[in-house]
């Protein structure tokens, strides 16, 4: 009987020893059809920003069941796919797939409310075919001061360049090309983790992915990618 009850316990605490990544906060598979295809109408709360950056020329689009992002050539930046996703501590799955050696998918989280940082960036995670790349930009490269410094062409200080230390983390990959890839990024104080098909990658400890509310997800594309089953969650 003793016997019986380790082996059900042994079976069991996988089930209860299995990630928690808190409440669903919003998915979508992209199984739809786009309002009009002149320009951008991704649909379900999504917004981009070709109208201001790539003069309202279509950079995104719903085809096969999944959003395929381009950068039109006359846009001056990447392209950025933006959903509302409010929360402390979360996670974001989604499943991508990149075409071509120069492709790369970033995972930006922001926070417009915060003033001393550059368009409200706090921290990101970026996916290319041979890197993963974990960066805290709100007390780095996109701290006010510092991109103001760098944008004038002037010397950072040594304050600024101290506070650049361990901003970021740059992880070799092999990713194959024009493969569907599964990526999680998960969000607990000041820790940022990524892993890709199932295996964690690594992870960033900095203090500003500890701001208190990420507001929004930017999916941020260079160049060009696919996404489909996105999946956002929040703990806390």
């Amino acid at each position: 009987m003793f016997s019986r009850l380790l082996i059900l316990l042994a079976c069991t605490v996988p089930l209860f020893a299995a990630d928690d990544r808190g409440t669903l906060l919003f998915q979508d598979d992209f199984n739809r059809n786009e309002a009009q295809e002149t320009t951008d109408a991704p649909g379900n709360g999504w917004g981009t920003n070709s109208k201001s950056r790539a003069k309202g020329h279509k950079q995104v689009d719903l085809r096969d069941g999944a959003l395929h992002i381009f950068i039109h050539a006359e846009a001056d930046h990447a392209v950025s796919v933006t959903h509302a996703a409010e929360f402390a501590d979360g996670a974001v799955a989604l499943r991508f797939k990149l075409e071509d050696a120069r492709d790369s998918l970033g995972l930006d989280f922001a926070d417009l409310g915060r003033k001393d940082v550059h368009a409200g960036h706090l921290f990101a995670a970026r996916v290319a075919p041979k890197q993963v790349l974990l960066q805290d930009l709100a007390t780095g490269n996109m701290r006010l001061d510092i991109r103001e410094t760098r944008q004038a062409k002037k010397p950072l200080s040594a304050e600024q360049k101290s506070a650049l230390e361990g901003k970021e983390k740059k992880i070799p990959a092999q990713l194959a090309l024009g493969t569907w890839h599964d990526l999680l990024v998960k969000i607990s104080g000041d820790e940022l983790s990524v892993s890709v098909d199932g295996t964690e990658v690594g992870k960033l400890k900095s203090q500003g992915i500890a701001h208190p509310t990420k507001r929004v997800l930017r999916l941020a594309v260079p160049r060009n990618a696919v996404v489909d089953d996105v999946k956002i969650w929040r703990k806390s």
